[in-house]
């Protein structure tokens, strides 16, 4: 239903922001001023200890500086309460004591049979929960008692049985004034043109209602008793009430325990669920039946910002899991994430729970594999990596993946994430072949010693590496040249957030040596991102309470040269667009070259001979030849102190 402005006004006017937000916070009265209608609580989206939630009763704004979540008293309601607009402006008139506006006559018929659906619906499950107190219901209580599903647990998912015979369900309805055809359009009977007599669809079943956000029952959930049945579960049909794509079984129970805690868990059927509750994890869900779709994935990041799927450790489990995966690549976006849990094989929540209670779920969820990780492993494992033609495949398939994710900023930090794990994966040889570079050159796991030695004895007595190829193989990547380049090109981010919003791509892919500096980078894309900010000052507030003061402060103290005045804050603009560019450039090129020598070295460890010796010594001169190139920025200035100025006089 549209509602007009001026009636959404009209709520925000006589519901104060805060009046609504109290019911879910308790405001912190130091740091609130309700005279100005100034409120802070701690935020009841993530866990946290001090304030940083923040409303506004004056704007009806609210905002949270831990999580980033903000908007109106409309959107507050919706993700607290799992509702959708429509249903969260009805409960706000209502609490606001505004009357909705006429609806036509049409959408009062609707009203009208939704109202009636859920009354039969409600009747079908109080019917069912009676069926199951029953002489003949004695092997579907034996059956949850095997299960170890308690008396409270019953009563709370409201779990109920449906007798074996044809028309029992049938005859009872009907006897409380139910025409047969409402019983068809809730899905409790199965009719059609080719059945004479309509039937129960739920038969010799254990039932487990499913309800919506607001806790009505809309549909069914029903596991057969009998071994030979042709189902093991069956769901009620799609109805006017019910669409299995946009629910999850327990949302409704389970959406207050998530706040609280800050954690929901999504699992593969009703039993896991009721498993976990009896445990004392009151925040699991589960899909109905299907694998879990985009609404489901959006209803659960609306509760928490980074649930946790949690799948069997098996084959089905972990096809479930991929495909969740594929899901999920198109909706994320800053803010939003998401974690996959790996129960150990043969085990379901049932199995966890009862031999190491509460405890060794948490250890599983606490432990769960982000997104990136399981969409790595999944093409990892669809081939070898043994040929260059299976390792161009392997990144092939990573590219297309995050191509499918939409949002910009998410994808560069995926395609980011990856050329780091491909770079370290490349660097370190594959399948184990080879070990990692150290300060001693390029060391085989064989334990073999220097690259050009194999078994011990030097092949290649007679043309043996030179002192200075000896030197940089023997050195590697360890020498921290770059360095001094990275500092500097952090620095000009920070006085110039612009460059961060022209260059989101590449700077997202850029490779640094220094691990505090790439951490830096990473940082300052997640600010400008986030806050959407292109202004140094909060950029650096924001960066300096992530730990970054100290750094930034070693950055200013050590760039004193003329030769860097691009990097500081008073700049012309133009010579920091143009001083970028030939940055960036000159990096990426070091880089290049620095995977270039990585490749001739590996193909050298791999196969010794005069050839692949020729072609490391190529390299490896032809890099020596280009270092004084970048010695101006290498140096900071040493260069431009000789007389010789720099590049950028002539660029």
């Amino acid at each position: 239903m549209r509602f007009s402005d001026s009636f959404l006004d009209e709520i925000k006017m006589r519901l104060p922001l805060s009046q609504v937000v109290a019911h879910k916070v308790r405001w912190d009265r130091r740091k609130s001023a309700p005279a100005r209608g100034d409120y802070w609580a701690c935020c009841p989206f993530h866990n946290e200890k001090t304030p940083s939630f923040h409303a506004d009763d004056r704007r009806g704004r609210y905002h949270c500086f831990g999580c980033k979540a903000s908007g109106d008293v409309f959107k507050f309601v919706m993700d607290t309460e799992g509702l959708s607009f429509s249903q969260a402006v009805e409960q706000l008139a209502e609490e606001a004591g505004i009357a909705l506006p006429q609806r036509s006559a049409g959408q009062d018929l609707q009203a009208k049979q939704q109202r009636s659906l859920l009354d039969i619906m409600e009747a079908a499950a109080i019917f069912f929960e009676q069926c199951l107190t029953r002489p003949d219901a004695e092997y579907a209580r034996a059956y949850l008692k095997q299960r170890n599903v308690k008396d409270r647990a019953v009563k709370r998912f409201r779990l109920g049985f449906a007798p074996g015979a044809r028309h029992t369900l049938k005859n009872h309805l009907a006897g409380r004034g139910y025409p047969v055809n409402m019983m068809a359009t809730a899905g409790l009977v199965v009719t059609g043109d080719d059945i004479p007599t309509a039937f129960d669809r739920f038969r010799d079943r254990i039932t487990f209602p499913i309800r919506d956000r607001r806790g009505r029952v809309i549909a069914f959930g029903a596991r057969a008793l009998d071994p030979q049945a042709r189902a093991k579960y069956l769901n009620s049909p799609e109805t006017p009430l019910f669409h299995k794509g946009n629910i999850l079984y327990n949302l409704d129970q389970a959406r207050e325990a998530a706040h609280g805690s800050g954690r929901l868990i999504l699992v593969e059927g009703y039993m896991d669920v009721i498993a976990l509750a009896g445990a004392g994890i009151e925040y699991a869900v589960a899909p109905l039946g299907t694998a879990l779709t985009p609404d489901q994935l959006k209803l659960i990041w609306r509760i928490v910002p980074d649930p946790v799927l949690c799948f069997d450790g098996d084959n089905a489990g972990q096809l479930a899991a991929y495909r969740a995966v594929d899901t999920a690549l198109p909706l994320l976006q800053p803010g939003h994430f998401l974690k996959f849990s790996f129960l150990p094989q043969g085990q379901d929540p049932d199995d966890v729970v009862n031999a190491g209670g509460k405890q060794m779920m948490d250890r599983l969820v606490e432990s769960a594999d982000a997104l990136s990780q399981v969409l790595w492993q999944r093409e990892r494992e669809k081939s070898g990596l043994s040929t260059p033609e299976q390792r161009a495949a392997f990144e092939d398939r990573l590219q297309k993946a995050v191509e499918y994710i939409r949002d910009p900023a998410m994808r560069a930090h995926y395609r980011s994430d990856f050329k780091n794990r491909l770079f370290n994966l490349w660097r370190s040889g594959v399948d184990g072949r080879f070990g990692r570079m150290n300060r001693k050159g390029y060391k085989r796991q064989d334990g073999a010693g220097e690259p050009w030695r194999v078994g011990g004895r030097n092949r290649h007595k007679s043309a043996g590496p030179s002192p200075h190829l000896r030197h940089l193989v023997r050195s590697g990547m360890n020498r921290p040249v770059s360095e001094p380049r990275e500092r500097l090109m952090l620095m000009m981010l920070v006085n110039y957030p612009h460059l961060v919003a022209d260059n989101l791509d590449t700077l997202a892919g850029l490779e640094f040596e220094s691990r505090e500096f790439d951490r830096l980078r990473k940082a300052i894309l997640d600010v400008i991102v986030l806050e959407k900010t292109l202004d140094r000052t909060p950029l650096r507030d924001q960066l300096c309470q992530r730990g970054f003061e100290r750094m930034l402060k070693g950055f200013e103290n050590r760039t004193t040269h003329r030769s860097d005045w691009f990097a500081f804050a008073d700049a012309a603009q133009e010579d920091v667009t143009k001083a970028w560019r030939h940055i960036a450039a000159l990096h990426m090129k070091s880089v290049t070259q620095r995977r270039a020598l990585e490749a001739a070295q590996q193909e050298f460890a791999e196969n010794p001979t005069e050839a692949t010796l020729a072609y490391l010594n190529e390299v490896g001169e032809h890099i020596r030849s280009t270092a004084g190139e970048e010695a101006w920025i290498d140096g900071f200035g040493e260069a431009s102190g000789r007389g010789g100025g720099s590049p950028f006089d002539q660029a």
